[in-house]
């Protein structure tokens, strides 16, 4: 069974809705829960380095730092609009 932690940003008021919808996807998946965590990104970013926690449930895309470590893209995404076109130079 894989260890979760729980994000929720400390500006996420009230934290309970988005607790709530990562205690769902933790049962979903049947992973093991080690507790919530409402620290600095990189707090929770030093507890994946040191292997402590498999893996990292947030309840909302948004709430990921934009700067965060591990950088994860999604390629299959659905097609960028023009605002967010943005020219290649080559």
């Amino acid at each position: 069974m894989e260890i979760a932690v729980i994000w929720i940003p400390a500006d996420i008021e009230p934290s309970e809705p988005a607790v709530a919808a990562c205690l769902t996807h933790l049962r979903r998946h049947d992973y093991r829960l080690n507790g919530i965590v409402r620290a600095p990104w990189e707090t929770v970013e030093q507890s994946m380095i040191d292997g402590e926690v498999d893996v990292v449930v947030i309840a909302d895309r948004a709430h990921l730092p934009p700067d965060r470590s591990p950088r994860i893209e999604v390629a299959s995404g659905p097609e960028p609009t023009v605002d967010e076109d943005r020219q290649v130079s080559g």
